[in-house]
């Protein structure tokens, strides 16, 4: 009888080996997933320099990386983030320590006594044990392996969770500063504009004065002078705004935001349309699906390992005085047993259970996918948005450049009375809106650049 059921439970134990097998992550993905370019060699090394950039060496503002640092400390999200990290490491702990039997001390004690016929109690008799108990559920079908696999996938899906609301919250923050920057830029340049207008104003004046312009002239000078006002109003209010914004999101009241002037960048000389897949494995919601799909894999083999027995030993070491009197020193207390539990009819639940994780971990392969395929999009369209930006900055500057001389011309023509004031009208308008239209460009082509660095798994590190 020991001898079939030693071969009994070494082929139980073999059948189960499958059930230790190790998930490979996911790394394949079809050639031309990302699309196909002229320049793909190229731009995979160019591009994957940027996205393995620690986010210190990214943003080299002393003022920005001040924010971001506030941010990474004190943000919600960004706490609560590391409250799962931390609990799934309480877990995987748990988890490993299941190999190891459990210890429990139960002492008891009674006290009892009977009555005789004569209506008298007889003398107490007191009674005590203190076992020490031991349970070990030895998992020869690999449940516990498997358990501490998943919850191993689980901890890799709360860091990758935590990168992830690094990267967004770094992203938030710098798009906040270079927001305010742009702000800056623009007020600067309705500013001077409206100096400028001024003194255009003033020259219309004299010129009406001397009965050489309309007042109607006059009147339009100054509508233009007006509006230009009210955009200088209507930034000091988005100013505001976008530094309540960015307070916000450091968790602080309030306050004025210190942050550099508008300084000049340079975007990429050449971009392809095609990325290779390399270059997204650092993006964090890619290692979140793959370890999803891990979880769902150890789902899988958790419910098979449940059609196989379930091996535990139980044991009892301790002492007791069998109900004698209190002064006996009592009796070594000892017992051992084993035990195995083989499912043989569980109402079904075992096959649809393994069914439904089955198709749980399809879904999630599919989820995985579907995640590469976005990551994928979003790297081709803030490629896309920096080379737009970059052929769009030389049109600017010279669309600028060009209108500065036609605005100088028109208001010296106005001068000497040979230009009528709509050409210096509209030689003011075109230069203003080509000026804010260059600094627009220049904060697109930089949100393009920070969308670019958080699409390929930048600001993890």
């Amino acid at each position: 009888m020991k001898k079939y059921i030693c071969i009994l439970l070494a082929g139980l134990c073999l059948t189960s080996c499958g059930v230790y097998k190790k998930y490979q992550s996911q790394s394949e993905a079809p050639a031309d997933l990302f699309g196909s370019g002229d320049s793909i060699a190229q731009v995979a090394l160019q591009e994957a320099s940027i996205a393995r950039l620690s986010w210190r060496e990214f943003f080299t503002d002393p003022l920005l990386q001040q924010l971001i640092d506030s941010a990474l400390a004190n943000n919600t999200d960004m706490q609560s983030a590391r409250i799962v990290v931390e609990q799934a490491q309480a877990s995987l702990k748990a988890a490993k320590l299941a190999y190891l039997p459990s210890l429990s001390l139960n002492p008891n004690a009674s006290v009892y006594s009977t009555m005789g016929t004569n209506g008298s109690f007889s003398s107490a008799a007191y009674s005590y044990s203190i076992p020490l108990q031991l349970d070990w559920n030895i998992g020869i079908s690999g449940s516990v392996t498997v358990n501490k696999r998943k919850t191993k996938a689980l901890l890799e899906q709360a860091k990758a969770a935590r990168d992830a609301t690094q990267a967004n919250l770094i992203s938030t923050v710098a798009q906040y500063y270079f927001q305010l920057l742009l702000l800056d830029k623009e007020m600067k340049i309705l500013i001077e504009t409206d100096s400028l207008w001024d003194v255009s104003l003033e020259t219309e004046r004299a010129l009406w004065e001397n009965g050489q312009a309309y007042s109607t002239a006059v009147n339009q000078m100054e509508s233009s002078c007006m509006n230009v006002k009210t955009q200088i109003v209507d930034t000091k209010r988005a100013i505001l705004a976008t530094e309540n914004a960015l307070c916000k999101v450091l968790r602080v009241t309030p306050r004025h935001i210190d942050r550099a002037e508008w300084g000049a960048y340079s975007l990429p000389e050449r971009f392809g349309t095609g990325v290779p897949a390399a270059l997204l494995e650092n993006r964090a919601d890619i290692k979140a699906a793959d370890q999803a799909l891990a979880e769902a894999f150890y789902n899988t083999a958790a419910a098979r390992a449940q059609f196989y027995p379930s091996f535990s030993l139980q044991g009892l070491l301790g002492w007791t005085n069998n109900g004698g009197v209190i002064a006996d020193p009592g009796a070594l207390l000892l017992k051992a047993a084993a035990s195995v539990m083989q499912p043989v009819f569980a109402q079904g639940k075992l096959v649809a259970n393994l069914k439904i994780a089955k198709l749980n971990q399809q879904d999630k392969l599919n989820q995985y996918v579907q995640t590469v395929i976005e990551a994928g999009n979003q790297v081709n369209e803030a490629l896309a948005d920096c080379q737009v930006a970059k052929d769009k900055d030389e049109y600017y500057k010279r669309q600028v450049a060009v209108l500065h001389e036609a605005y100088n011309g028109t208001h010296e023509l106005m001068g000497a009375g040979k230009a009528s004031y709509l050409e210096v009208l509209t030689a003011q308008e075109s230069l203003l809106s080509a000026q804010l239209n260059e600094a627009e460009n220049l904060y697109d082509g930089a949100t393009a650049l920070i969308g670019l660095y958080i699409a390929l798994g930048g600001a993890v590190k």
